[in-house]
């Protein structure tokens, strides 16, 4: 009698799986569009002749040309020429990209104006994008807790369900004293009762919010961190490369009078002999302003960086010390002679660095990070979100709060070293408040793994990269405002998704059982009880589908 029930049952079942497969399908389109990026052929010189080769054959160290309209098909630095690149794509950030010799380009972006020759630094699996797609593969197939949470409501669900099916047939065959008719509500209790539902609320979800984070520039490593960072209270920054533009330049040089016979220049050749072998950004700045004023640099010896102090080593034979005013007083160097600069540069907001030769006092050196221009604005838009935004820094306090001020940050943590800023986090932490961290040098690794979250910027060190949770690939911080708002809209569908597959379970299982016939003479049919399974499956694959539609508020 039941024959094309069963027919009915199986064909809706697979017709439902089909829909789910397909809609699943559409949450892997971020990953297929990351890959479709890759330009197909490079234009590679051979002896001297551009050649066009499968992007398969080109090697590191290869020379690429790239002409306007063309994508960049790896990753390299350019060695001629300049133009303007669409990097929209990688990066997120829509503002097109002047690029120059010596600057890196990443594969799959867009040359926009001119043509450039670069030499090629990553292909194949080791290039930007294709660790992109690895990263966000491996997020989409991470657990959150809350799936964690749901696998172990279905662990007891199942059994639950078992047992209630068998109270029915139980039930309905005392009454009824007939095995058929006990049969149909326990199978639609079986049927309608399958967890599939429940198994796909915040997978699908999963993927379509990483998938959205790639498209915006925002790299999340796990399902974790996608669930954390909802619940984040207090952001924590770092200053220099994070808050500023890392790009720090030298503004003011001061001797003091009647050391080294006046001579400025030799005074230069120490800074830039010693720090040319540091990979810090003030480090860069004093290399550049060294170079800039014609010094010859030569090969410092003993090169030790202290961390969150300062460098030293041997120049020409004599012993140079570079650093903090603090590390100057712990070393026992008198600073007394230039504490009228300093406190001039201070007061500005510039970053004041002290040169010690043989263990006395020679010069001041000021330095100014510029604030990023989106900074100010992003910082807003966290505050307006409910969180508390605190500025970590090993800079001095004067110049932090000075910057602070700017950006109009309210908490300071000034003088901090590195190896003391994982212990701040660790006091924040301890208020019972979720904690992220934002930086983007290899000092801040440690408090970037101590963080609940901790968020990398995109254009700083690998250590701090590898260390972090989510790395906004542009270095904007208005990524963090579009990762906690893509977190918060990821959580809500899953909320919502959860509920799409227990209302069917709770509402469907008490009608399958029978309870309505009593009341109303009516049974549910197994077909329909299949229906029912079916499509609870595709809402739920339907609604996290809804999170495609995702788009930054950029007024919270």
């Amino acid at each position: 009698m039941y024959f094309e029930a069963a027919a009915v049952i199986i064909a809706l079942i697979l017709l439902g799986r089909l829909l789910e497969r397909r809609a699943k399908r559409q949450t892997s389109a971020a990953i297929r569009q990351l890959m479709g990026l890759q330009a197909k052929t490079a234009r590679v010189m051979r002896d001297g002749q551009p050649v066009d080769v499968p992007i398969a054959e080109v090697g590191v160290g290869d020379l690429v040309l790239v002409r306007p309209g063309e994508k960049i098909p790896v990753d390299g630095e350019i060695v001629a020429g300049a133009s303007t690149l669409d990097e929209a794509m990688v990066t997120g950030e829509s503002v097109p990209v002047r690029k120059q010799v010596g600057d890196a380009v990443i594969g799959a972006t867009l040359n926009q104006t001119g043509s450039f020759t670069f030499r090629a630094t990553r292909v194949g699996k080791d290039t930007f994008l294709a660790q992109i797609v690895k990263l966000v593969q491996q997020a989409q197939g991470s657990k959150a807790p809350i799936q964690r949470l749901a696998d172990q409501v279905t662990g007891w669900f199942v059994p639950a369900v078992m047992a209630i099916a068998l109270l029915t047939f139980v039930l309905w065959f005392s009454i009824m004293g007939n095995v058929a008719v006990a049969l149909i509500p326990t199978v639609g209790v079986l049927i309608i009762a399958c967890p599939c539902a429940l198994g796909l609320a915040t997978p699908t979800s999963i993927m379509v919010g990483t998938g959205k984070g790639a498209e915006n520039g925002i790299l999340i490593k796990g399902a974790e961190s996608l669930e954390l960072a909802h619940q984040i209270k207090i952001i924590v920054l770092d200053k220099t490369g994070t808050v500023t533009q890392g790009k720090p330049t030298v503004t003011d040089f001061v001797t003091a009078q009647g050391t080294a016979n006046g001579n400025e220049l030799a005074l230069l050749q120490f800074v830039g002999s010693l720090e040319q072998n540091s990979e810090h950004p003030l480090a860069a700045a004093m290399v550049q302003y060294a170079q800039q004023q014609g010094v010859a640099l030569t090969q410092a010896q003993d090169f030790e960086a202290i961390a969150g102090s300062g460098v030293q080593g041997t120049v020409a034979g004599r012993w140079v010390q570079i650093g903090t005013s603090r590390w100057m007083d712990e070393l026992g160097i008198s600073t007394h002679c230039l504490q009228d600069p300093w406190n001039r540069l201070e007061q500005v907001g510039k970053t004041a660095v002290w040169l010690a030769v043989d263990g006395q006092v020679e010069a001041i050196i000021g330095i100014a990070d510029a604030v990023k221009p989106s900074s100010a604005q992003a910082i807003q838009r966290l505050q307006r979100l409910g969180l508390e935004v605190v500025m970590l820094t090993g800079d001095n306090r004067r110049t932090a709060e000075v910057i602070a001020r700017e950006v109009n940050i309210q908490r300071v943590m000034a003088e901090v070293r590195p190896d003391q800023k994982a212990a701040q986090i660790a006091a924040l932490q301890r208020s019972g408040q979720r904690v992220a961290m934002v930086g983007d040098g290899i000092n801040d690794a440690p408090a970037l793994a101590q963080a609940d979250v901790g968020m990398a910027i995109g254009t700083g060190t690998d250590v701090a990269i590898a260390a972090s949770d989510i790395t906004l690939i542009s270095g904007d911080l208005q990524g963090i405002v579009t990762a906690i708002q893509l977190s918060r809209a990821t959580m809500q569908n899953i909320r919502q998704n959860l509920f799409f597959a227990f209302i069917y379970n709770v509402a469907g299982i008490p009608i399958a059982a029978g309870i309505l016939y009593p009341i109303f003479g009516w049974l549910l049919n197994p077909m329909l009880a299949g229906a029912a399974m079916a499509f609870s499956s595709v809402s739920v694959v339907t609604n996290a589908l809804r999170l495609r539609n995702f788009r930054p508020r950029l007024h919270p």
